[in-house]
């Protein structure tokens, strides 16, 4: 098992002096017994009141209390120290509770309100000795979720989406009375940031997400949540002659693929891929139809906008870390069959339109978004001889490489203040100009300033503008 930092056992030793005890619980105990290296800490103090605790605290570093009324505190980036609580359900939502601190408090009753056994196993730093009054070591033997509670864990819906990441994230099972008790549950009281924060997990720390989204769906919470992945179920694929299953089949696939090509990429753009990869079928409820004994979806890719949109906005996902991902995700929901397309007039496809198509969005992006979405029609009940493979992507990549384009368009070469410089006084004119030859750079007719301003110099006097307004 981790050794807990030094800082915990210091801590825990002064606790211990002022005739307390501090024991570790929740996820970093459970990730410890489970061999992986926890990232943050959580710390209950019994014995010890709030006051006293606070000052005992200040000792080791800057204390941020979450909150006073039920004494949480932080300590560092990486530990959360708080007494045990008395909770109690007085409205809806995560906000509807009473909550008390209380020291004396049996280890059995506070942590009978966790959610899961798994997370309701302590640690005492000093001794390693462990804490589990509902035998949460056994569930994780036996990779199983079971709810601590049937009274105390219905009063926060978000449980119903965290039983799911948690068991995409560790693979894990979750006991049918908890599943029994999740699809009962109302989930309408929970705010956007919430979902998003479960569904970012997710996404993004399971190996294989589709385990989680099918999770979902048992747990009654997609169709209460997310309207426009629920739309999926039920819809068939194009590709009659293709056993892949329903879009949803599909689109769990492509997830699991996606999330294979994003360990490279900056956070914001794991979110664009993953979200991208997820959405990328949202158009499909409302254009498939049976045509001349074959299913298709024309137009998809567009119609994929509008529930695109939705659904980001009932998320309130827009930008991070600076980078507007609202925006990329629509682009590469809308352009997800291009790298297809292009592969298939590539004899015909100009330099110019892989530089227009990289100001909608970043091509690397959008060629793992269609890299996905080809691999994800692979699946193991799938005959080997009917298995795509990724040639059209790899041969887009590689183009967009070869034009410098795989992450940005090209910078313009001429500037406003070329145009200055050639006599143009300040007016609309700078920028229709710009962009003049800006489409000319873009279709390789203009390769270096000189030419662009040998170009704007030409259409300055050919439409008489000399150097006037």
């Amino acid at each position: 098992m981790h050794q807990a930092p030094g800082k915990i056992r210091a801590l825990a030793s002064a606790v211990r002096e002022a005739g307390g005890r501090a024991l570790l619980v929740g996820g970093c105990v459970r990730d410890a017994l489970m061999g992986r290296a926890p990232k943050d800490w959580d710390m209950e103090v019994y014995g010890v009141e709030p006051a006293r605790l606070r000052a005992l605290l200040e000792k080791f570093g800057r204390v941020d209390a979450v909150g006073e009324a039920f004494t949480v505190y932080k300590l560092g980036h990486d530990l959360d120290v708080s007494l045990p609580r008395r909770e109690r359900k007085a409205g809806r939502g995560h906000r509807g509770f009473i909550i008390e601190g209380d020291p004396s408090m049996s280890v059995a009753e506070a942590t009978r309100r966790r959610d899961f056994c798994v997370n309701a196993i302590l640690r005492d730093p000093l001794t390693d000795e462990l804490l589990d009054p509902y035998d949460g070591r056994a569930d994780l033997e036996r990779r199983l979720l079971r709810a601590v509670s049937r009274e105390t864990f219905a009063e926060d819906s978000l449980r119903v989406l965290r039983a799911a990441q948690l068991a995409a994230r560790f693979e894990f099972d979750i006991e049918t009375e908890t599943v029994e008790l999740c699809r009962s549950i109302d989930l309408s009281d929970l705010p956007a940031e919430r979902i998003w924060g479960e569904l970012e997990k997710l996404l993004l720390g399971a190996a294989r997400p589709s385990v989680g989204f099918r999770w979902l769906a048992k747990l009654n919470a997609t169709p209460q949540l997310f309207p426009e992945i629920q739309a999926l179920s039920g819809v068939p694929q194009e590709y009659d002659w293709h056993p892949e299953g329903d879009v949803d089949v599909h689109t769990w696939l492509t997830v699991d693929r996606a999330r294979e090509l994003i360990d490279d990429l900056p956070y914001a753009k794991q979110v664009v891929l993953m979200l991208a990869a997820l959405c990328h079928d949202f158009g499909k409820p409302a254009t498939t139809e049976f045509v001349d004994g074959r299913t298709r979806s024309r137009g998809h890719d567009e119609a994929g906008v509008a529930p695109t949109n939705a659904f980001l906005e009932r998320l309130k996902i827009f930008t991070l870390d600076g980078y507007d991902v609202r925006a990329q995700v629509v682009e590469l929901v809308r352009a997800h069959l291009k790298p297809g397309e292009f592969y298939l007039k590539r004899a015909e496809i100009s330099e110019g339109a892989f530089r227009r198509l990289a100001r909608r969005c970043e091509l690397d992006l959008l060629y793992r978004v269609a890299r996905a979405d080809t691999l994800g029609r692979n699946a193991e009940w799938v005959p080997r001889e009917l298995w795509f493979d990724a040639v059209p992507q790899e041969w887009f990549i590689a183009r967009a490489r070869e034009l410098a384009v795989e992450t940005r368009p090209p910078a313009p070469l001429l500037l406003g203040r070329h145009l200055l410089e050639l006599g143009l006084k300040p007016s609309p004119r700078i920028g229709e100009i710009t962009r003049v030859v800006y489409e000319m750079q873009l279709d390789g007719r203009v390769r270096t300033l000189e030419e662009a301003r040998a170009v704007a110099a030409e259409l300055i006097g050919r439409e008489g503008d000399g150097g006037g307004a």
